[in-house]
């Protein structure tokens, strides 16, 4: 099973893509799509969409996990980072790609086994259950990893709950 977890942002748009195979969680590929600040909105969300469709077409997941929309005190930040969470919901309802979304409280539980872990625990855990030699990098990538690992563990606890072993 692979999937691509999605951090949505406007600026920066985090993506990891993991495979689960022989009972382990397995680094495919991360990083970021980045758009400019002084380019008009519908310009960075197609930038968006068309790097979204690159990834798909380049590592064809099975899922597309994405995180939830976290409420900021900052209005105009939510409503962009709701922009971009609807291209990355868009573009993988096109491709006909199954769609997860977790909230963060989530990602960090399934991760961490703690909803209230910082930042740099979650990131810990992702260079460990990946295997990784350090600290994915930037953040929006990293809490994409997050994402994908969180989906993966779903899956295989939905699988173990459907095969009646729970």
């Amino acid at each position: 099973m692979r999937a691509l977890g999605i951090d949505p942002g406007t600026a920066t748009t985090g993506y990891g893509i993991v495979d689960y195979l022989t009972g382990k969680e397995k680094l495919v590929h991360y990083g970021t799509i980045r758009t400019a600040a002084g380019v008009d909105m519908p310009i960075r969300l197609y930038q968006i969409k068309r790097e979204l469709d690159r990834l798909l077409e380049e590592y064809q997941p099975d899922v597309v996990a994405v995180e939830e929309l976290f409420y900021n005190r900052n209005s105009k930040t939510v409503i962009t980072v709701a922009q971009s969470r609807g291209v990355v919901l868009m573009t993988a309802a096109a491709a006909g790609l199954p769609i997860a979304e977790y909230t963060p409280l989530q990602v960090k539980q399934s991760v961490v086994g703690y909803g209230n872990a910082d930042k740099r625990q979650v990131q810990l855990m992702v260079q460990r259950i990946l295997s990784m030699k350090d600290i994915p990098r930037p953040d929006d990538a990293a809490d994409a990893l997050a994402i994908a690992v969180c989906c993966l563990h779903s899956y295989r606890l939905s699988r173990y709950i459907k095969d009646g072993n729970l």
